[in-house]
């Protein structure tokens, strides 16, 4: 069975967004080496099919890109006549500099992320919205319970890169909750389960991970592990696939066909009610823990369909433009990004399967 490996990535600095346009430049200069590093979970080249890279800012052993992995080995990508290479990166910062550098034409990252890096001026487009709410969680020992926002407050929590979605998402939740976010610290961990060690030996209270991780850690460590759900309450915790301008104007016609491609594997994942078709397809290709385990896969699934669809009250993939402007209010009011800008033009729903 096909089993699928982390690819090598480039060392770009996560200390924030774009810092300027020389590490911009930098990046474009490395172009040639990234779009050459081919993922193990790109079919074979077909004279048929035109090659596409996605930056992925998660790696592709998650189930949080279920999507992709469906659109893959279902052959979605190649009923659309795409070759698709995903490109992992070292989080949704390194995703947005290697994305307007122009390596690549098509990314997905918090729209947090998206729209702190527009209202600095990045020409990014927001054109399809695959998770709405939360589809972060906090991983904490029962020793000392995380239930409510207050009780994050004088601790140092996990978080998988610095600057990245979920210590935006963090911080956000607090924000909103009423709290200065600076009263908690932040440092960065590994994402495997084996990171709760660190909690129980106190050196951070807790850690922020996707859902089949949550899960998985949580049956690891039965009975002392327990997990924190900011649930959908912020409207500016979403996901998005994320484009530029000049990407757009490049490769409009590839990105319909991939999020054409995306659409219709969502769409059978949400369709299959016991999940068994989906994910013997997925295990024809794929292989690792949380996609392995009947009881992990099909619970982590069940959770993102209620986050694609949000819990069955908007259509997938297209963005609901009120949603959309209320998460942009929501980070104006947190003082993360400033006020002045129209959200609405950060936004495309013209690159989606029509009707859909």
């Amino acid at each position: 069975m096909f089993r699928s490996t982390t690819q090598p990535r480039v060392s770009v600095s996560r200390r924030g967004f774009i810092t300027g346009t020389m590490g911009v430049a930098a990046l474009g200069m490395m172009g040639g080496a990234l779009a050459g590093c081919s993922s193990a979970s790109a079919p074979a080249a077909s004279a048929d099919l035109k090659d596409f890279t996605y930056l992925s800012y998660l790696p592709m052993e998650t189930l949080s890109v279920a999507p992709e992995l469906l659109a893959d080995a279902g052959g979605y990508f190649a009923k659309h006549g795409l070759n698709v290479t995903f490109q992992t990166t070292k989080g949704s910062p390194q995703a947005l500099q290697t994305l307007i550098s122009g390596v690549a034409p098509l990314t997905r990252v918090g729209a947090i992320d998206l729209m702190t890096a527009a209202a600095d001026g990045q020409p990014l487009v927001n054109v399809g919205s695959i998770v709405r709410g939360s589809s972060i969680r906090t991983l904490y020992s029962k020793q000392h319970p995380l239930e409510k926002p207050e009780d994050f407050l004088g601790t140092t929590m996990g978080v998988p890169s610095e600057g990245g979605t979920s210590d935006k998402s963090l911080s956000l939740m607090l924000h909103k909750a009423g709290f200065d976010p600076s009263q908690v610290k932040r440092q960065v961990v590994g994402l495997g389960p084996g990171t709760f060690e660190l909690v129980k030996r106190g050196d951070i209270v807790g850690y922020m991970v996707s859902i089949d991780q949550s899960i998985v850690a949580s049956q690891q460590f039965d009975g002392e592990a327990a997990v924190f759900d900011a649930g959908d309450s912020v409207r500016a915790d979403a996901q998005v696939y994320t484009a530029t301008q000049q990407g757009l104007e490049e490769h409009g016609d590839d990105i319909k066909k991939y999020l054409a491609a995306i659409q219709e594997a969502t769409q059978a994942i949400v369709d299959d009610e016991e999940l068994d078709g989906v994910l013997e397809t997925m295990r024809s290709k794929y292989s690792f823990a949380s996609l392995d385990d009947d009881t992990v896969a099909k619970e982590s699934l069940r959770q993102s369909r209620n986050l694609w669809t949000a819990k069955g009250t908007q259509p997938l993939l297209q963005t609901v433009e009120d949603y959309w402007v209320e998460g942009y209010e929501e980070l104006v009011d947190a003082g993360m990004i400033p006020a002045g800008s129209d959200p609405k033009k950060w936004m495309d729903n013209s690159y989606l399967p029509a009707g859909k």
